[in-house]
């Protein structure tokens, strides 16, 4: 019997999901995004997880909310591992997945580059800002960092 499945079904298709990171962190075409670097919530601990999500909103806010001074980009990856949902931003705090965002101890390889994108209201990320630096000061620390 003759099937159209891939003779390697490892290997990524034409329509594998692509997802999307937000940061500020200069990158190529290929480069691998791992775990190991300081979070940019939280306490900044050398962080456990990478994370991704499969909305361009959720990217935004993960390029403005980001720590550092560059540039603000998104990129678009695809995963080298299993994925999790990022409890920060699920089951724990929000029902369901509604951010569709996600996390790995696994790199993620950059295939693309967003370029073009609309950006929050500065008002509405000061407001953020704002909100992640009173949890913290109360001792609220990300999911993450546990």
């Amino acid at each position: 019997m003759q099937t159209n499945q891939p003779e390697n079904p490892a290997q990524p298709t034409t329509f594998a999901q692509t997802y999307f990171h937000g940061t500020k962190a200069e990158l190529q075409l290929g480069d691998l995004i791992n775990p190991g670097y300081p979070s940019n919530f939280g306490e900044r601990k050398q962080a456990k997880y990478i994370f991704l999500t499969a909305t361009l909103d959720a990217a935004i806010w993960g390029a403005e909310l980001a720590w550092g001074e560059g540039r603000e980009r998104i990129y678009l990856v695809e995963p080298t591992g299993p994925l999790e949902n990022d409890p920060d931003l699920t089951d724990k705090k929000f029902p369901g997945n509604p951010t569709q965002s996600y996390r790995s101890t696994h790199p993620f390889r950059v295939v693309g580059e967003v370029t073009r994108w609309q950006g929050h209201p500065q008002e509405q990320v000061q407001a953020m800002r704002a909100g992640l630096a009173k949890l913290l000061a109360q001792g609220i620390s990300s999911l993450n960092d546990e």
